[in-house]
């Protein structure tokens, strides 16, 4: 019974861990509209920091490391945070000022790839291929918890931060920042034409979802004790992707929704099941299809995800009426989605004009 909820509140740790990761990746791509194919090494860069400052100092040990600070949680993990934030400020001015769409992708893939020739092999860094290990569990000593029994601590304190996490997203995405995020998202031409700094936002967005995905790296790392190379391959911003895709882009519950169905059910529940006789490895390829198929048939069927984006409306603060050359029409009604009028409101004005 021990070893069944480990099994569990594994899978639990992942779904919250890669709601936060969703969060992140969404408020670029799904808020923003940055395809951000380097998503998974703000992750790696998050966990190797958070790892790297939880350990004490390299000096006599078989690890070779920066940092070594021993700090202790949650203070580790925000550091991994900001050590994203400050990768993304850079990243940022190098991309984000000249290229858009396809080329920025492109551009972002390669910086991802660098990113892991370095780390992989400049050992003094963080190991090397070998990565981090023995990274201390937090709070483990403190409340003298067993391993089974710190699985379900630290997916409980996965939850919260999550809970956490989630509750500023969404104050984010519904105020004027969010609506202009989304703005800048279906035309950044047409933002910046009504006095919108494009590039001062797309950095502002950046920064928020490098942040939450060095929280999810540094939570991968502290619940597994141990980082490496292999842990984030570029296909790994794939499965991010699709979180988004499946659950609903723009939509936090959504992201909820792909979580559970693409990397709880689909990704870390197969890993659980035992091999099929005579074919060692087949589960995880037949996954692995399973996950394509299941893009391709939300792309052709339901574009949109399994939760889609809400659209919000309200009225303009005014009066009940607007009142212009002696006449009476009604208040225009805003798309939150993308902060202008509508196009019935628009109509109403340029026949008033007329």
């Amino acid at each position: 019974m021990a070893q069944f909820w480990f099994y569990v509140f594994t899978l639990v740790f992942f779904l919250f861990d890669y709601f936060i990761l969703a969060m992140g990746l969404n408020i670029q791509f799904g808020e923003t509209g940055i395809l951000n194919f380097a998503y998974i090494g703000f992750v790696a860069l998050g966990a190797y920091v958070t790892g790297a400052v939880s350990l004490p100092s390299s000096v006599g040990t078989a690890q070779q490391y920066i940092f070594g600070f021993n700090m202790p949680f949650p203070f580790s993990l925000l550091a991994g945070g900001v050590a994203a934030m400050l990768m993304a400020v850079v990243v940022a001015f190098i991309t984000l000022r000249r290229l858009r769409t396809d080329y920025l992708a492109m551009v972002l893939i390669s910086l991802s790839l660098v990113l892991y020739d370095v780390i992989n092999n400049y050992v003094r860094l963080f190991n090397g291929a070998d990565g981090l290990y023995n990274v201390p569990q937090p709070m483990a000593g403190l409340f003298h918890l067993t391993s089974n029994a710190f699985v379900i601590f630290f997916a409980c304190v996965t939850g919260v931060v999550a809970l956490i996490m989630w509750f500023v997203m969404s104050r984010v995405t519904r105020s004027p920042l969010g609506r202009t995020f989304r703005a800048i998202r279906d035309d950044p031409d047409v933002a910046s034409a009504l006095g919108k700094g494009v590039f001062r936002y797309q950095l502002t967005s950046m920064l928020i979802g490098s942040f939450y995905a060095g929280i999810g790296g540094g939570l991968i790392i502290q619940f597994g004790g141990s980082f490496n190379p292999s842990a984030w391959l570029p296909g790994e911003t794939f499965v991010v992707f699709a979180v988004i895709i499946v659950g609903g882009v723009g939509n936090n519950v959504g992201l909820l929704v792909g979580a559970l169905l693409v990397e709880t059910l689909l990704i870390h529940l197969p890993a659980f099941l035992p091999d099929i006789p005579g074919h060692p490895g087949l589960i995880e390829y037949i996954d692995a299809m399973v996950i394509g198929v299941a893009l391709m048939v939300m792309l052709w069927v339901r574009p949109q995800g399994l939760v889609p984006e809400r659209v919000r409306r309200f009225q303009v603060p005014t009066d009940e009426l607007i009142h212009r050359d002696g006449h009476s029409v009604e208040a225009p009604v805003i798309d939150t989605m993308s902060a202008t009028p509508t196009p019935s409101a628009m109509a109403a004005h340029e026949g008033e004009d007329a």
